[in-house]
């Protein structure tokens, strides 16, 4: 049977005079450089190394597997001093069959790991840090001889595609599988709902002649095709409820089990509309949520599953029922937890910035291995292929060429899901790469970069206008927000968290307005390294997140949408940080999802408002400097509390040394 061992321990990290020691992995070496905005940030080649034991096997009937879940962002892997396989693409699993290298004991592994600068493998050029190193797991795979495909892609071996149908009463479930076996041996196929009952069963003989593989991969020479049917079937119905069945394919023979492959699936269709969205299972679903970067302060990309989850714990607190996974493959974990929270997914390849005609092959192998790796996730709805495109390409023709292969691919690779991609802000509405894929969406930061929150009801409006026929979604929107800065006055450019709240206000209103959306992507969830980024005083960071990079605290924003988008009772009173004021009056404003909320000074009541979402109130302090004053909301069984002090000088470390100099951005940066 099937078995994993984890190497993850014990590796000898080496960059020639700069590193030598021992580490585990999940490991980076840009954890610090890649995050302080100096000139340290090291792209550059490594090696890995360690010793191990072959693992115990039978060398007649099975085979050993290496596995490698993410390394960044190109590699050549040797054991005992001999390569054995190349990796271009640093967000991938990639595996290769190492048994006929095996020594059985003392075996040597290394690898060299490279994030240096080319012009083949993406991404090249773009707005965060690309972390050097193997910073996800890595696994020795024994398995029978006879085994479910393990070489195509990175894959599971295994397509599921299901889909409601007889008004949604049953769902039909067509798998294809791809095995390497003997004649003789059969694949037993069970499906079990959420209970552990069966809720399907078949099963096929394999045959001795390939298959019709649309894979073209002749060592797996049986590709099964096979259609069950579940009688009342539960729907994956997004955070409402992300109901999951399991699917089990078993390869046997005379009565003995060789391989088992596991996956679940959820059963669900969607599409769009240009007037009115998205659709899930027949029924309006408006999507709205977040874009989410993988990297934490002083870790890189080499986070634990403990951290995916407490990232999904936060989005759901906030309500969102989508995220764009930007801009590359996340961790197989993370898929998982968006299965299962219902999360409705936009999963993306790191074709970014900038074409690159020498990259060309580099975008089909990462989109490949993206849809074959991912495909049996029910959250995930459409392929991105590419984002801002447009900022620096110049061979347009072929970069068009290249776009319209990957739209093709993608279609031909998986006809139940959609394509887009995120358009540069300044890529106008009749650019033709903007009208390739099946929708579209636009990184538009207007009102922070280009002055006017109007503006963006304008762009909406002209472009639906024109194409009224073609989706439209906000793939990024935000500001820069910095929870130690703060102004009376809040204004774009200032970094402070009074004006990021102010513009996310007019954002959620402005959606709000125009419905036709098929949807909208904060960016972004949290903050994230940027290393060529000098802004907010804190260099290497983008400060666009709704939570900080530590995830320790909560942006007003954060509040804001939680207020849209939670069911959850709450009241939030907004800049609190700001405690020190210089005016006799000032606005306390409150955040709740409740449609009341009462506030009170030093325990006496002030006034009850009625509303939804956003509530303020007049309040004046005392005019002696240095006096205090305890405000605290209510509604129902919610409340906050906050403490506002009246000084005559405003805190100097309130304000941004040059409020006006956004500082350096990732587009001047080398």
């Amino acid at each position: 049977m099937r078995r994993s061992l984890n190497i993850n321990e014990n590796w000898h990290f080496q960059i020639a005079g700069k590193y030598d020691e021992t580490v585990n992995v999940p490991h980076t070496w840009n954890a610090v450089d890649g995050q302080d905005g100096g000139n340290d940030y090291l792209r550059t080649c490594a090696t890995y190394e360690k010793s191990f034991d072959a693992p115990s096997y039978d060398k007649d009937n099975e085979r050993v597997y290496l596995q490698f879940d993410g390394v960044n962002s190109e590699c050549v892997v040797y054991i005992n001093d001999e390569e054995v396989t190349r990796h271009e693409g640093g967000y991938s699993t990639f595996r290769k069959d190492i048994t006929d290298r095996l020594k059985s004991t003392g075996n040597r592994l290394k690898l060299s790991v490279d994030n240096s600068p080319n012009d083949r493998v993406y991404p090249q050029k773009a707005d965060f840090t690309f972390y050097g190193g193997i910073y996800r797991d890595v696994t020795l795979l024994v398995v029978n001889k006879s085994h479910f495909d393990l070489d195509y892609y990175g894959g599971p071996g295994i397509q599921v595609s299901a889909k409601p149908v007889e008004g949604y009463k049953k769902g039909q479930i067509d798998i294809k599988s791809f095995c390497l076996a003997e004649p003789g041996t059969s694949i037993e196929y069970t499906v079990v709902d959420a209970k552990g009952n069966t809720a399907a069963k078949g099963s096929r003989a394999v045959m001795t002649e390939a298959g019709a593989s649309s894979r073209d991969m002749t060592e797996y020479p049986f590709e099964d095709n096979i259609s069950l049917t579940i009688e009342d079937v539960h729907l994956w119905d997004g955070i409402n409820d992300p109901y999951l069945y399991t699917l089990t394919a078993a390869l046997v023979k005379n009565g003995q089990e060789l391989d088992r492959v596991t996956t679940r699936f959820g059963v669900r269709d969607f599409h769009y509309h240009a007037n009115t969205g998205f659709y899930l299972n027949g029924k309006r679903y408006a999507l709205h949520g977040v874009s989410r970067h993988q990297d934490r302060k002083g870790l890189g990309n080499a986070i634990t599953n403990e951290m995916h989850k407490e990232d999904m714990d936060l989005i759901c607190e906030m309500g969102a029922n989508t995220i764009r996974l930007a801009h590359y493959q996340h961790s197989q974990y993370f898929y998982n937890l968006c299965d299962e929270r219902g999360m409705v997914v936009w999963a993306e390849i790191p074709y970014i910035s900038e074409h690159m005609p020498k990259g060309r092959d580099n975008t089909v192998s990462q989109m490949k291995e993206l849809i074959v790796q991912n495909y049996n996730h029910p959250s995930i709805v459409c392929w991105g292929i590419s984002n801002e495109i447009t900022i620096s390409t110049r061979d347009k023709k072929d970069m068009m060429d290249n776009h319209r292969l990957l739209n093709d691919l993608c279609h031909r690779m998986d006809s139940t899901r959609f394509t887009t991609l995120a358009c540069y802000a300044v890529c106008g509405p009749f650019n033709k790469v903007a009208h390739i894929t099946d929708t579209v969406s636009w990184n538009l930061y207007l009102g922070w970069y280009v002055p006017g929150l109007f503006l963006n009801d304008i762009w909406m409006r002209f472009f639906h206008l024109v194409y009224p026929n073609r989706c439209l979604g906000y793939s990024e929107y935000g500001c820069e927000g910095m929870p130690n800065l703060h102004s009376k006055r809040p204004r774009r450019g200032d970094h402070s968290e009074e004006y990021q709240a102010i513009y996310h206000e007019y954002m959620l209103k402005c959606f709000e307005r125009n419905p036709f959306m098929w949807a909208t992507h904060v960016w972004n969830m949290f903050d994230f390294a940027a290393d060529g980024r000098n802004q907010g005083g804190e260099p290497g960071m983008n400060h666009k997140g709704l939570i900080t990079f530590d995830r320790k605290t909560k942006k007003d924003a954060f509040y804001l949408y939680k207020a849209w988008w939670s069911s959850d009772p709450f009241v939030h009173i907004t800049s609190k940080r700001y405690k020190e004021r210089t005016q006799d009056h000032i606005t306390v404003k409150i955040y709740s999802n409740q449609n009341e909320v009462t506030l009170f000074r030093d325990g006496r009541k002030v006034a009850t408002k009625h509303g939804s979402h956003i509530f303020e109130f007049k309040v004046k302090l005392d005019s002696d400097p240095g006096a205090s004053h305890i405000f605290k909301a209510v509604s129902g069984a919610c409340s906050d509390t906050a403490e506002f002090k009246r000084v005559d000088k405003e805190n100097p470390s309130y304000r941004l040394k040059d409020a006006g100099d956004k500082g350096a951005n990732w587009t001047s940066a080398d």
